[in-house]
């Protein structure tokens, strides 16, 4: 047989066809080259007994190309590209107002909590963690936590109506 070069300018021309054919508008450089790639694997799986080379190698494309085209289909069904109307209703979690730690801290350090009710409020208020997380990460029972969340409200709300905040 040929060179793959030789192969790759006669079967140029079928692979745009194909690509035309197959109504491919978008990332057309990326059908072209797994058109090649197919062409390669075609010329190096083909079996001149078996039939013409032409025939096979339209039909190992075409079914790369379809292959890819389905791949493609299914990624873009499950998932969506975010525009500015969709993004504006994203929380950022990353970004939490610098002065938030400092009031609940101040909150914490007015009512004399203890540091693992401090520690609970933290997590609560700041991170957003349950009771079971909490005591995972703290490597205590579920009960130690709740002991800390009863505690930290009483001595919080003592603090509050005592300094008439409410």
């Amino acid at each position: 047989m040929e060179s793959f070069e030789q192969i790759t300018n006669q079967y140029q021309p079928m692979i745009y066809k194909i690509i035309s054919s197959l109504h491919i508008y978008m990332n057309k450089d990326e059908f072209y080259q797994i058109a090649l790639i197919a062409l390669w694997e075609a010329y190096e799986r083909f079996d001149p007994e078996k039939g013409n080379f032409t025939g096979y190698a339209y039909s190992y494309i075409k079914g790369r190309l379809l292959t890819e085209m389905n791949h493609a289909n299914k990624h873009f069904d499950h998932t969506c590209p975010a525009n500015e109307e969709i993004l504006h209703y994203v929380e950022d979690e990353s970004c939490i107002c610098p002065l938030e730690e400092d009031t609940l801290l101040a909150y914490c350090q007015a009512a004399a909590l203890t540091e693992n009710q401090t520690k609970w409020v933290l997590y609560t208020y700041l991170k957003g963690f349950n009771v079971k997380e909490i005591a995972s990460i703290e490597k205590v029972s579920l009960s130690a936590v709740k002991s800390w969340r009863t505690g930290a409200t009483d001595r919080l709300k003592k603090s509050i109506i005592g300094n008439q905040l409410i």
